[in-house]
């Protein structure tokens, strides 16, 4: 079976495609993209230290990659505070991919 995310990729291309031919309007496409952008999930303070951990980073070298503080790593790993905006987006992309997509 298919991943949901091997399926927007192939409607994506699809839409990109269709597009390109002049069968679909630009806005359309972008309606589409904008489908195939994931949704980023609230992690805990757990899944967060073991996103850094799996990465094999320590909290200072791990905040400097999200361009945060390691002080705000620290807080959101004892559960003080929850990551948001971009650094949530860039956690989320880091648990599913792995430090070297965002580097």
């Amino acid at each position: 079976m298919k991943k949901s995310s091997d399926i927007m990729d192939m409607t994506v291309s699809l839409a990109t495609a269709l597009h390109a031919v002049g069968a679909m309007d630009k806005a359309t496409l972008r309606e589409i993209e904008a489908l195939a952008v994931p949704e980023v999930k609230e992690m805990s303070a757990e899944e967060i230290c073991k996103i850094r951990e799996a990465n094999r980073l320590s909290q200072p070298v791990f905040a400097k990659y999200l361009n945060v503080g390691r002080s705000t790593v620290s807080q959101w790993e004892q559960g003080k505070k929850k990551p948001s905006g971009s650094a949530a987006r860039l956690l989320d992309i880091v648990r599913r991919k792995g430090i070297g997509a965002i580097v």
